[in-house]
C-alpha cells in the first residue's frame, strides 16, 4: 500500500519516517512543486476543503506532460452526496480539461444505490463521511473495484488502527492530512508497524476515531 502526500517534506524522508513507499498527491489547495519528475503520482481535486476549478484546471495544465505517471485525477465531487457527486462527474469526464487523464470517481454516501460508470474510471477515491467510509457500503465498492481491476485509494486516514484497516482490505494506496503534515503522526505508523503487540487494542478503537 502506497501513502499519497500532499507535502512541502521530502519524501524519501516520509517514507524512511512512514517505513512504506510515498508518492506525492497534487492538489489546488496547496499547489506545491514537484519534487521527482520521473515518479508516479496523483492528483486531488481539493473539494473536501473547498473546490477552486480555476485552481484545479491551472494545476492540471502544470502537470498535463506528465499524463503517464499519474495514478488518478479525482474528479470534482460533492462532499457526502453520491447522487450530485455523479452529476458533477457527467459534466465534467468528457470535457477538455480532464482528456487524457486517468479518472477517479469519489465515492460518497449514498452510492450504494447507485450506478457507478466503471467504463470510464481508472480508479475509485474512496471519501464519504466517516461513517460511511468505514461501513460495510464503501467495502462493497472497493471490493467491485478490485474485481475490475481499478486503483483503490483512501482519503482521511490519519491513525495507525485506520491504516491497518486499510491494508486489511488490500487498497493500493491512502492519504491523510495529518500524515503529510505532522513527522510524529508519520513515525507512529512506523511504530505501529515495527511493534504491533503494542498497539492491537488502541488499532481497533482508532479505526472509527477522527
Amino acid at each position: 500500500m502506497i501513502v499519497l502526500l500532499d507535502t512541502s517534506a521530502d519524501l524519501r524522508c516520509c517514507a524512511v519516517e512512514l517505513g512504506c513507499g510515498v508518492e506525492q498527491l497534487l492538489t489546488p489547495l496547496t499547489g506545491f512543486a514537484v519534487q521527482y519528475p520521473q515518479e508516479h503520482f496523483a492528483i486531488d481535486n481539493g473539494a473536501f476543503s473547498g473546490f477552486d476549478a480555476t485552481r484545479f484546471e491551472a494545476l492540471l495544465r502544470r502537470e498535463q506532460h506528465r499524463q503517464p505517471l499519474c495514478r488518478f485525477v479525482a474528479v470534482p465531487d460533492v462532499v457526502a452526496s453520491a447522487r450530485r457527486t455523479l452529476e458533477v462527474f457527467d459534466q465534467w469526464w468528457a470535457g477538455p480539461v480532464l482528456r487524457g487523464w486517468p479518472l477517479a470517481l469519489v465515492a460518497q454516501d449514498g452510492l450504494e444505490d447507485l450506478s457507478i460508470p466503471w467504463q470510464l474510471l481508472s480508479a475509485v477515491f474512496v471519501g464519504g463521511t466517516t461513517e460511511w467510509k468505514l461501513g460495510p457500503h464503501a467495502r462493497h465498492v472497493i471490493k467491485a473495484a478490485q474485481i475490475l481491476g481499478k486503483w483503490v485509494h483512501v482519503g482521511r486516514v490519519n491513525t495507525p488502527g485506520r491504516f491497518e484497516y486499510c491494508e486489511r482490505l488490500g487498497v493500493d494506496s491512502i492519504d491523510g492530512t495529518g500524515l503529510s503534515r505532522y513527522t510524529w503522526m508519520r513515525e507512529s505508523l512506523y511504530r505501529r508497524a515495527m511493534q504491533p503487540t503494542l498497539f492491537s487494542d488502541q488499532a481497533s478503537q482508532e479505526v472509527t476515531s477522527s
